[in-house]
């Protein structure tokens, strides 16, 4: 009669008068795991179910059911372990009641904790890189492989003395990715002398791009005469007073410290400005939001090209007569900004240095024409426009990248572009792994990758849980 029930237990059945209740539960026996397919039949609770049946007579047939809540025995199979895995302690405790399992975040740190690591090989080629445990403080080294980015180890700190020993028990290793640290060249060396070093692009670039801005503001004084003049440049006066009261002073014999003391400005600012030739034209690029007045900028400028002292209430009747329905007022604060003056607004040190690091092909013809006029300010500027498109071509990795960069750091050295000298005299300290980079395929930008990885699991912990946790995070697949 109840054959659609074949697979429970019937345990009663009771004639309900409207319908026949039937209680049943499921058999004792192992069942395979719906995930990895291994059998269990550990219970880890129960609970009732009532369900409908195929009518019988007439009469429905509701059955009340308990059902097992069966726990797999396969350690890595856990769905508490799985959700502690991802989100740990509180987050895991609470998601996992929503999933009808409850657990406390203790234990889901206890299921985390007895996870395995994977036992694998120290692969070939390892990225090495560190991350902050503790900004300015505290730091740690992450190993992983450079081909695949898988985590391979993650150190306590980021001394020579310990990276050097972890590449001693793995003798394996023949590439190592890094950055610019010395700390980790000198481990490297130390451990194993035959390891090719590779210094990565992006880090090589970065700081080609930070020397860049320095030379874009000691040349402010020749590309700034670019930009037209504009009222109020109070910055550009008082930095040639200061300019030339500490030359004075530095005229007379008087040192740099008592400089500072004399007019009161920090001991750097002394130093920045005695290397200045020159008082630097540093101008500031207004922010405008666009004004109803906008459309009328180059009938404005033609009318006070024309007639300089035309009154602006006839160039307030004029343009309403072309459609202006903005206000006076808004028309007196354009004109007194100076935004009807010159072609194009005032440039920064920073938007130039960005110009000249930006591919020519992504830049629009306006920006184009304006790269065009701050690399031929001076004779500097032009060399150091092609330094960086020479510097650039030597990014991607080639055969023969090694003797184009010895030709680039020579023409570098021909120009009067002294930051730029500290950038190829910090190639040619680490010369070894620069050409590396250049030649070779191998790169740190998955190692990076871990580290934004990182950086998520440190902010889920809350810097509460030590450093064996936070490995034990790190390393799990």
């Amino acid at each position: 009669m109840f054959s659609g029930l074949s697979v429970l237990v019937v345990e009663d059945v009771v004639d309900g008068g409207d319908a026949v209740v039937v209680t049943a539960r499921t058999r004792d026996v192992a069942v395979p795991c719906p995930a990895c397919r291994t059998p269990t039949a550990k219970v880890h609770g129960y609970h009732r179910r009532t369900v409908t049946d195929v009518p019988v007579d007439g009469r429905p047939i509701v059955v009340h059911l308990r059902v097992r809540r069966l726990v797999c025995p396969a350690l890595g199979c856990r769905r508490q372990t799985q959700v502690a895995r991802e989100l740990c302690g509180r987050a895991a405790a609470r998601l996992a009641g929503l999933m009808a399992v409850p657990v406390s975040r203790s234990t889901a740190l206890r299921h985390l904790r007895r996870l395995p690591l994977p036992q694998q090989a120290v692969p070939r080629v390892i990225g090495v890189d560190d991350f902050a445990l503790r900004r300015r403080h505290r730091y740690a080294t992450i190993i992983t492989d450079a081909e695949t980015s898988r985590r391979v180890e993650v150190l306590p700190d980021r001394e020579m003395a310990t990276l050097e020993s972890w590449l001693r028990e793995h003798p394996d290793v023949e590439v190592v990715c890094r950055d610019g640290s010395a700390t980790y060249a000198e481990a490297v060396r130390r451990a194993q002398p035959d390891a090719v070093q590779v210094s990565d692009r992006w880090h090589l670039w970065r700081n080609l791009c930070d020397k860049t801005l320095l030379e874009v503001r000691a040349h402010a004084g020749c590309w700034a005469t670019i930009n037209p003049s504009r009222p109020g440049a109070v910055r550009e006066q008082s930095t040639r007073e200061r300019w030339n009261k500490i030359h004075e002073l530095l005229g007379q014999g008087v040192g740099l410290l008592d400089c500072s003391r004399r007019l009161n400005l920090a001991l750097n600012t002394v130093k920045r400005y005695a290397r200045m030739p020159e008082p630097q034209a540093l101008r500031i690029a207004p922010a405008y939001r666009p004004t109803l007045v906008d459309p009328y900028r180059e009938h404005l400028r033609r009318r006070r090209a024309e007639e300089t002292a035309v009154p602006v209430t006839h160039l307030l009747k004029e343009i309403r007569e072309l459609g202006y329905t903005g206000s006076a007022n808004l028309l007196v604060r354009y004109l007194n900004q100076g935004r009807a003056e010159g072609d194009r607004p005032v440039t920064t040190a920073h938007h130039a240095g960005r110009l000249l690091l930006t591919d020519p092909e992504n830049l629009r013809p306006k920006e184009t024409t304006l790269l065009e006029k701050i690399a031929a300010a001076c004779p500097e500027m032009t060399a150091l426009a092609g330094l960086i498109r020479g510097f650039a071509a030597l990014l991607k990795p080639g055969e023969g990248n090694d003797v184009k960069l010895t030709e680039w750091v020579t023409a570098a050295h021909a120009v009067d572009l002294p930051y730029l000298h500290s950038f190829t005299n910090g190639l040619e300290i680490d010369r070894l792994a620069v050409d590396a980079g250049r030649t070779l395929p191998y790169h740190n930008g998955r190692t990076e990758g871990v580290n934004t990885r990182t950086k998520r699991i440190m902010r889920q912990m809350h810097g509460r849980a030590g450093f064996d946790l936070l490995r034990h995070r790190i390393l799990l697949p």
